[in-house]
């Protein structure tokens, strides 16, 4: 069985017992959250798709990490006129444990 979630405003597949990376999600760490934005789902045979969402279908997932990206690191200069800006940014993700794809 898998489903299609949105977190963040990307979409992710995920299937049970997964660990999945998404945007940052606010809670600590062993914290258990319901995602209930799911669009897609197929247990092998049939496939329901939502429109845009599927009201009775909910994700179960735990929270397992708090982290940050890789450094992107942004430079502009103008030349000849001796500007030079260099900016870095990691962006905060969080790492979920999925458990179980309910169907209520």
């Amino acid at each position: 069985m898998y489903a299609v979630i949105t977190s963040g405003g990307k979409q992710y597949k995920v299937e049970e017992n997964e660990d999945l990376v998404v945007e940052r999600i606010e809670g600590k760490e062993g914290d258990k959250i319901k995602i209930t934005d799911v669009n897609l789902l197929s247990d092998g045979n049939k496939v329901e798709v939502g429109s845009p969402t599927l009201s009775k279908v909910m994700v179960e997932a735990t929270i397992k990490k708090q982290l940050k990206g890789d450094k992107v690191v942004a430079f502009k200069f103008k030349a000849k006129k001796r500007y030079k800006r260099k900016v870095g940014h990691r962006q905060p993700l969080t790492l979920l444990h999925l458990d179980r794809i309910s169907v209520k």
